[in-house]
């Protein structure tokens, strides 16, 4: 009977209730969270905002073109004159230096840019997703061995007792007993507070409470074959370091932009105008004592001119020199960045690595020493029944029962978030790579659909 209440600890808090069909799976938890996340839908509406950039800095190829219109009153001497026009001016940049073709590649470079950061924060969430799914599993299994282990602790304070009654135990057994079982009171309690805690984790990264959770196992079908072969894969392909490129990239057009401002600007302009002119005036009479009367003549007329202007600039106060510079140092600046993401790239895959494979032999270490404690638990307590031991034995040696089940339960959460690590450290943790059954968010939608836009207030989904 003892032997079967320590087993029925072992059984995971999946398979302390029957599965049903509304069951969550770790890829279920995983769809959800690429669809519902706040901050990943938070990132894709940045990336959106620096989609607009390259049409902001097409603008430049473009026209302007303004409505002008203007009136004035002036009197003087008994006159009234009251001017007005109204017209079109259009103004067209011919040179500026290479700018506005820098200014575009720039604004390219950044959006590039952008979406590679947006699929490093889709691999961010999609780990963090993992990882609460599997810290509510093993929260919930964690509180589940307690709760038993009280259970037991609570049966053996029983025995203590009934046992001082007949005279067979010391006060010191039941003491012993009652201390552990209130020890153990206190450990269910912090269970419960940790799986809640955990729950409201998953919540804000799933953006769902947490139902039912199934049993997950590693990516190991996924993964590199080596840790050399994960680092590879990811200095070649990970989003972190491949967006800070990009950015190397959009730095070195934006030196080449300061510069142009250095170089002679052409633009032309053209103008229609309408003008129109009234004058009022009083006339003098040549017959003394008798009154002129007054003078009204209005005047219409047309204007309309085409020009060019040519500026050299000579000197601006040193302020686009030090803007030029300004922008290589910050050229120089994204290229160590590029170095930092791979230093920091290599070490996450390493570390990943590392803790994957630690975790599978301790999860193999710690599963033995429960089959180990187990029999130590039976052999102790069969040995206190005939004299031989104390019930302090008995609860130290249901005290390493309990540690080794926690230890299992870590590893199998550590194994499997490892897993994703991994993954992730090597910018393959994507939804097409998981297989998830999810529509693929793509940016380059809605860049396609604002790049080349003229005109035009909405966005492209109507808003």
């Amino acid at each position: 009977m003892r032997r079967g209440i320590v087993a029925a600890v072992l059984v995971s808090a999946a398979a302390l209730s029957p599965l049903t069909a509304s069951a969550e799976t770790i890829f279920g938890a995983l769809t959800k969270a690429y669809q519902l996340n706040s901050t990943l839908n938070s990132a894709r509406a940045g990336v959106r905002v620096t989609d607009e950039g390259v049409a902001i800095a097409k603008s430049g190829y473009r026209p302007t073109i303004n409505g002008v219109s203007s009136i004035n009153y002036a009197s003087q001497s008994g006159t009234r004159l009251t001017t007005g026009s109204f017209g079109v001016e259009i103004r067209q940049t011919l040179f500026d230096g290479f700018q506005t073709k820098n200014n575009v590649a720039a604004a390219e470079s950044r959006v590039f840019a952008s979406n590679e950061s947006l699929r490093n924060t889709e691999q961010n969430i999609l780990f963090n997703a993992a990882s609460a799914y599997m810290d509510v599993i093993r929260d919930r299994q964690v509180a589940v061995l307690l709760e038993r282990n009280l259970e037991f602790l609570s049966e053996q304070a029983r025995a203590a007792r009934s046992r001082f009654e007949v005279g067979e135990g010391t006060r010191t057994d039941v003491a012993q007993a009652d201390a552990s079982r209130s020890a153990a009171v206190a450990q269910v309690a912090a269970a419960h507070a940790q799986a809640r805690s955990s729950a409201a984790i998953y919540r804000q990264i799933v953006g769902e409470e947490p139902g039912q959770l199934q049993a997950a196992s590693p990516l190991a079908k996924l993964l590199p074959a080596s840790l050399d072969q994960a680092v590879g894969v990811a200095s070649s392909r990970h989003p972190a370091i491949m967006a800070t490129e990009h950015l190397v990239d959009a730095a070195g057009f934006t030196v080449k932009s300061a510069e142009g401002q250095l170089l002679p600007q052409i633009s032309a302009q053209a103008g229609f105008a309408r003008t129109y002119t009234e004058r009022h005036a009083v006339e003098q009479s040549i017959l003394p004592g008798v009154g002129g009367g007054p003078s009204v003549t209005e005047e219409w007329g047309n204007n309309a001119s085409i020009g060019a202007t040519l500026t050299v600039p000579i000197y601006q106060g040193g302020r686009t020199s030090a803007q030029v510079r300004q922008s290589k140092e910050s050229l120089g600046q994204a290229r160590i960045e590029v170095d930092v993401q791979r230093d920091q790239v290599r070490a996450a895959v390493t570390s990943a690595w590392t803790q994957y494979v630690a975790a599978q032999e301790t999860l193999a270490a710690t599963r033995e020493a429960v089959t180990a404690a187990e029999l130590a638990l039976s052999g102790v307590i069969e040995e206190r029944n005939v004299g031989q031991r104390t019930t302090l034995d008995v609860l130290d040696a249901q005290a390493d029962v309990i540690d080794a089940q926690i230890a299992v339960a870590n590893s199998e959460r550590d194994l499997v978030v490892a897993s994703y690590a991994i993954l992730s450290g090597a910018g393959d943790l994507s939804v097409r790579r998981l297989g998830l059954n999810v529509a693929e968010y793509k940016p380059e939608e809605h860049y396609k659909a604002v790049k080349d836009k003229w005109f035009g207030l909405r966005t492209p989904d109507g808003r």
